[in-house]
């Protein structure tokens, strides 16, 4: 049976299931917010803070620091509801378990919640610069252009990933009404870190998926070149990006010692996510495979806040850390398991 076919017939079965299932309201709420996807946002909006202290140099006021990290984390869950809504009939195939296909969200529940947090997002863009207004509607397409287009294509979808997080990062430049002419060197070389980062990251979530894009025809990385390739991409692509965080402010002397302090931490992190990956790869299951992500998503929130430490107050930048990485670890452990299905 071919894709198409296949999904079509489950698109039928779910038009066709008889609707006498009801949710209680308590779990129509659960399935929005395990569509939030909480242990993944967070980082969205960090990158975009991020942007934005580093532009101003420093702690920029607190009307710029709240819009700056908050918009572009409504904007993460609209795109994570838009993808669902696109992947719903794929989804139907072997992730049932998952809100739209499982009947606890609508399609159509999800397309309206969806669009009510993306035009939140762009409304509440205008407080900021017409900049911010503009990489808006350019993570919209971004977003759009990764669930329809480059998601099946291997590392064109993982590359698209990347520049998502490059438009957070440069959205919270723009934030501090800061210029294109004004932007210093080092925050365009910044970006390519974040490109780098999320490349990896993304590749390496794609590994747990492996059956089901396969089956779905989605040709990712892993799928078509295994896991041990992936391993020695990421591993070359992080070496990449770690050499471009610890060379470029130090080459251009715009952080101070604890970024340097802060990222003994993150080094901890990827050399106890490699020992795990080399052990664990030659017989993965996907439950393994889930954890491979859960390191970057834990290792990400220690980067992008090792930048905070050194640019603003530590105290206000540890407070910002404490809560990221709370949030992350106890969302994931409450809601990832429940939603991957493992």
């Amino acid at each position: 049976m071919n894709l198409k076919k296949e999904i079509y017939i489950s698109w039928l079965r779910l038009k066709l299931k008889p609707q006498s299932q009801t949710f209680s309201i308590k779990e129509k709420l659960f399935a929005h917010l395990e569509t939030w996807r909480p242990y993944t946002f967070v980082w969205c909006g960090l990158v975009s803070l991020v942007g934005a202290c580093l532009a101003y140099n420093g702690t920029p006021s607190f009307r710029v620091m709240i819009l700056s990290f908050f918009i572009p984390l409504i904007g993460w869950i609209a795109s994570l509801y838009a993808s669902d809504f696109l992947d719903r009939n794929l989804d139907a195939i072997g992730k049932k378990h998952r809100p739209i296909p499982s009947g606890r969200i609508s399609s159509k529940e999800a397309l309206i919640t969806g669009s009510f947090f993306a035009f939140t997002g762009f409304f509440l863009s205008f407080f900021l610069t017409i900049y911010n207004v503009l990489f808006a509607i350019i993570v919209a397409i971004l977003v759009i252009s990764y669930t329809k287009i480059f998601k099946s294509k291997g590392i064109f979808g993982n590359i698209n990933r990347g520049f998502i997080t490059i438009a957070a990062f440069f959205y919270g430049i723009f934030s501090v009404n800061q210029s294109f002419s004004e932007i210093p060197m080092y925050l365009f070389l910044l970006a390519f870190v974040f490109l780098l980062h999320d490349t990896n990251s993304n590749m390496i979530g794609a590994i747990r998926d492996v059956k089901g894009d396969k089956k779905g025809g989605y040709e990712t990385f892993p799928v078509k070149h295994g896991i041990k390739k992936s391993m020695i991409l990421s591993f070359i692509l992080t070496v990449s990006w770690f050499f471009l965080i610890i060379f470029i402010p130090w080459y251009y002397q715009f952080l101070s010692l604890h970024f340097y302090l802060i990222m003994i931490v993150d080094v901890g992190i990827l050399i106890i996510f490699y020992y795990y990956l080399m052990k664990t790869f030659e017989h993965h299951t996907r439950k393994t495979a889930l954890r491979y992500h859960e390191f970057f998503i834990i290792e990400r929130i220690t980067l992008a806040s090792a930048l905070l430490f050194g640019v603003i107050d530590v105290a206000v930048a540890a407070s910002i850390f404490i809560f990221s990485m709370i949030v992350t670890l106890l969302s994931q452990y409450i809601l990832r398991g429940r939603y991957e299905g493992v």
